[in-house]
């Protein structure tokens, strides 16, 4: 379990994951199997349209190193070994992808009261990201930047803040380099119905564009839970999930335009299996 306050990327993630995880306009089918030595193999594949894209990834575990071996329908391999642990809150990912070559060196501190995050490109000119947050009681405060050595210019740099409570939590965040502002919040109105309740205001300076994104999550029974959002352009969105066995679950979601309710609207599937 990652302690403290986190890394900059998990300010706000309460209400965006609320807002959007899960929802899937395409057909996803995924099937994990697992044997007892800690080796896993997961195969997936997702039809966008008449496009058909799949993978397959091996997982071993041996203590506290993780090795993923993934190949996709581009013919691309990749590697990722994560070491957790290294030091006392450090973990460590390298990322390789062949034939390109491609890949990225990651390190994460987890401290009581901070989250460093580094990430560096394994090419002859990285890019080169750090991120941090710091916090305690509630309150946590981060940044994120990104700079490519090669022209000395930085190509992202963000920053936010966020409050958190056991039933509250909310955020304030300016990305992508000040151009857009976005304020969040998640509120868990009943722990027995797990019914939680989130909104989202995003602005964009250049064009005074603003978004408002409202939803909510509400447990039918223990293994089945809906989710509804609705933003002020008209768009709504359903989704409901189901637990058929143990770790498998179906996800039929959709989306409209209330604005145009003359067009069909998008339907998506997900099924997980994990015999």
């Amino acid at each position: 379990m990652v302690k403290g306050p986190g890394l900059f990327s998990d300010i706000g993630k309460k209400a965006k994951d609320l807002l959007t995880k899960d929802y899937l306009q395409d057909q996803k089918l995924v099937v994990t199997t697992e044997t007892d030595c800690g080796l896993s193999f997961t195969t997936g594949s997702i039809r966008k349209g008449d496009l058909l894209i799949g993978d397959i990834l091996a997982k071993l575990k041996n203590k506290n190193v993780t090795t993923e071996l993934k190949a996709d329908t581009n013919s691309s391999l990749h590697t990722t070994i994560t070491v957790e642990e290294l030091v006392c809150g450090l973990k460590t990912i390298l990322s390789v992808t062949v034939p390109e070559p491609t890949g990225k060196f990651e390190a994460q501190y987890h401290h009581e009261h901070a989250g460093i995050g580094s990430v560096v490109g394994l090419t002859k000119v990285p890019v080169v990201e750090v991120n941090a947050a710091f916090g305690g009681d509630g309150f946590v405060i981060g940044g994120e930047v990104a700079l490519d050595t090669g022209s000395g210019a930085f190509t992202k740099y963000n920053a936010g803040v966020g409050v958190g409570k056991p039933d509250l939590s909310a955020a304030l965040l300016i990305c992508d380099k000040g151009q857009i502002l976005k304020v969040s919040c998640l509120y868990n109105v009943s722990h027995e119905s797990k019914t939680s309740i989130a909104g989202e205001v995003l602005h964009r300076v250049p064009t005074k564009d603003t978004t408002v994104t409202v939803g909510t999550s509400y447990a039918l029974d223990p293994l089945t839970t809906v989710k509804a959002r609705l933003n002020n352009h008209g768009r709504l969105g359903a989704l409901l999930q189901h637990e058929f066995r143990p770790k498998s679950t179906i996800t039929i979601s959709t989306e409209a335009d209330t604005k145009a309710l003359d067009k069909v609207p998008r339907v998506g599937l997900a099924v997980a299996l994990k015999p």
